[in-house]
């Protein structure tokens, strides 16, 4: 699905009125389409009284024609109008229908809209569409405030956007609508996920206009949002006749003395989501805390130091990585120097052939076995603690293998670029793309309304902010969920939309399951990941 500002929209939309699909047309498939997703969600709409409030630009001609249809279907409509809209048929189409209307200027008390609101079991929002500036007009304001004020009435449908909404920015009105419903058309645009916009969206639908296909102004968008469909076919098929090697193999490198669990939850996300097998590389002070409960792991003993990731446990990693299929690095690391040393050693690859002299853990060297001195290392998944400990390395961006998935939350990011966290969330899309282009790999912005963006200009936004994930632990779901995915040949930047979507989708289904969202733990997030597999067949 396909994200827009108000100008790539426009274009889209010129194209295909060269292509045939006039302008009328578009608004008549709008207004349709709007009107079926109302009576997907209100199936008895023969029983309930509607009222469009009609401005004077396409969305309110969207709004007429979707109470045109829904008259067809028995409810009881009213148009209320913002402003007259001279010699215009659709206005004549109402007057046919015998359906009622009413112009605000002709209404100076606003008591016609009060009582019809009052009356009303829902609300087609066409006042303002996407070409809309702030401030709201005073008169646009007055029928906003009804709206508002009336609102536990009725349910609220906005045409394209809640009315009150820049498009582009995803900047607020001080009077705007709240919608419980926004039917986007042909594309979502690109305010409606942006703060504080999203507050004021409600569900997210979509109407398809059916526009030409190879539309040269829409191809040349890379701008998408996540949405199921598309996450299915990214997930890789599962045939009768495969083994465990099939699903690849998952190595997560994670853990110390203080953070047991980030180990647990990542190794634990990387199976449910479907590798075939999760090697946990740890310190081997924690073996013990973790093999009891994860007895589907195999597990690679690191050396350690005083319970943290030691520098020359880089040697025994890179031994171990013929059959590995994907890496983790960072989850519950700690920031100790022996540890980024050990990260710096791990990517550069540079080694001094050396003699094992003391066997650590259950991966046992012969005595007079040498290291290698260079490793190709698999598809990389960075998170938590590794990027800070990455940070701190010289043109790290360099040292990691093609195409890594970095995962910082704002803080992470913000130490990785220097720049304030405020600057960050303020620009999330535009920051998270211009990285991405500038280290040459796929960066996770992580928070609400997470955003995925690839060196060579894709960008994804998973449409969900949901607080279930405001936890501990989440954020190493998620990092196992990708290397999972990635271990299974899924290329990086689809690993990262497929795994943010499944990751968020399942932070849903576990806080429906628990029954509130504060309640979520992150392995409740780990076990609702089936739940969303099976959903998406």
């Amino acid at each position: 699905m396909k994200l827009v500002n108000v100008a790539e929209m426009k274009a889209i939309e010129a194209e295909a009125n060269l292509k045939g699909v006039s302008y009328e047309s578009m608004m008549e498939r709008a207004g349709n389409g709007i009107a079926e997703v109302i009576k997907r969600y209100f199936p008895l709409i023969a029983d309930q009284k509607v009222v469009a409030l009609v401005g004077s630009g396409n969305n309110g001609g969207d709004a007429i024609i979707a109470l045109l249809e829904l008259h067809k279907a028995g409810c009881q409509g009213f148009a209320y109008l913002a402003h007259k809209r001279e010699k215009d048929g659709l206005i004549s189409r109402l007057q046919t229908a015998d359906i009622e209307m009413k112009v605000f200027e002709d209404d100076p008390d606003k008591k016609d809209l009060f009582t019809r609101l009052q009356e009303a079991d829902l609300v087609i929002d066409g006042l303002l569409g996407t070409g809309f500036r702030l401030p709201v007009r005073p008169d646009f304001a007055e029928i906003i405030k009804a709206v508002n004020q009336e609102h536990f009435h009725y349910k609220v449908i906005s045409v394209d956007c809640p009315s009150g909404i820049n498009c582009d920015n995803g900047e607020v009105a001080e009077n705007c609508v709240t919608a419980d419903i926004t039917v986007c058309l042909q594309a979502i645009k690109v305010g409606l996920l942006t703060f504080p916009a999203y507050q004021h969206v409600g569900i997210l639908e979509v109407v398809d206009l059916q526009l030409p296909s190879g539309l040269e102004a829409e191809i040349a968008v890379k701008r998408e949002v996540a949405t199921a469909e598309c996450v299915a076919r990214l997930l890789p098929k599962r045939p009768l006749q495969a083994h465990k090697g099939t699903f690849g193999t998952a190595m997560v490198i994670a853990g110390s003395i203080n953070y047991t669990g980030a180990a647990h939850l990542a190794g634990h996300a990387a199976y449910r989501i479907g590798a075939g097998l999760v090697q946990m590389a740890i310190p081997g002070p924690i073996y013990a805390s973790l093999a009891g409960q994860f007895p589907e792991a195999t597990w690679l003993l690191l050396p350690h130091e005083m319970g943290v990731i030691q520098a020359n446990a880089a040697k025994l990693v890179l031994q171990n990585l013929a059959k590995i299929t994907a890496i983790l690095v960072g989850p519950g690391w700690g920031q100790e120097e022996t540890t980024r040393e050990f990260l710096e050693k791990l990517l550069s690859g540079k080694l001094q052939s050396e003699r094992k002299r003391n066997g650590i853990g259950f991966v046992m060297m012969d005595a007079d076995q040498e290291f290698p001195t260079i490793s190709l290392l698999p598809p990389m998944v960075i998170d938590a603690d590794g990027l800070k400990l990455l940070s701190k390395l010289n043109n790290w961006e360099q040292l990691l293998p093609k195409d890594a998935v970095l995962t910082p939350h704002p803080g992470e990011m913000s130490v990785l670029t220097g720049l304030p966290i405020a600057e960050i969330q303020s620009n999330r899309l535009e920051i998270a793309l211009k990285f991405a282009k500038e280290w040459g790999h796929v960066l996770v912005l992580k928070g609400a309304l997470t955003v995925i963006a690839a060196a060579d200009g894709r960008l994804c936004i998973n449409p969900i902010a949901n607080p279930a994930l405001a936890r501990a632990g989440t954020g190493d779901v998620l990092a196992g969920i990708i290397t999972g995915m990635l271990a299974q040949g899924i290329p990086p930047y689809e690993a990262a939309v497929a795994g943010v979507w499944i990751h968020a989708q399942a932070g849903i289904e576990a806080s429906e399951k628990v029954g509130h969202p504060a309640a979520v733990l992150a392995g409740d997030v780990v076990d609702a990941i089936a739940r969303v597999l099976a959903r998406l067949g």
